[in-house]
């Protein structure tokens, strides 16, 4: 028999709460896997700097992934777990073929911002069901997206 949960959220604000974690963690799982793809597959005079870079990224980026998964466990209900899950909440395009190191960082910098917005739509659920750790981790996450898409447009600045 399952022992009920009674963490001062009503089941459907966990359940609602749950669902935005839910693309959120799909929108990171991802960009996870999009971020390791370029990681391996960049060329160019960049490959170094991007090559380490990515890595940083995604090394991130599944940490998070596990908090987030964690979280939703924690509300009460399953993480989604599997690539046909995935595909079906994120909102983040798949790269499938193999662009130049310019398009990566223009594509990535376009999914932090993506996972910025997923994040802060969830916020305002949070907030009203008084779930202070889902609005910090949602806090947290906005954040580390936003200085990381912040750093790679940066990257795409030309001088003139």
């Amino acid at each position: 028999m399952n022992q009920q949960i009674d963490i001062g959220i009503s089941v459907q604000d966990r359940e609602q709460i749950a669902q935005g974690l839910s693309r959120l963690l799909a929108d990171s799982y991802t960009l996870y896997v999009k971020t390791h793809n370029f990681h391996w597959n960049v060329e160019g005079p960049m490959f170094n700097s991007l090559h380490q870079m990515f890595e940083t990224q995604y090394t991130e980026l599944a940490a998070a992934i596990d908090e987030i998964a964690e979280r939703i466990r924690a509300l009460g209900f399953p993480a989604p777990g599997s690539y046909a899950q995935f595909a079906q909440l994120t909102r983040i395009e798949e790269e499938t073929g193999n662009p130049d190191a310019r398009e990566m960082v223009s594509q990535l910098a376009r999914d932090q911002e993506i996972v910025v917005r997923t994040a802060r739509e969830v916020l305002p659920v949070a907030d009203g069901a008084d779930d202070e750790p889902t609005a910090d981790l949602l806090t947290q996450r906005m954040q580390t997206h936003e200085k990381t898409a912040w750093m790679l447009r940066s990257m795409l600045v030309t001088s003139e």
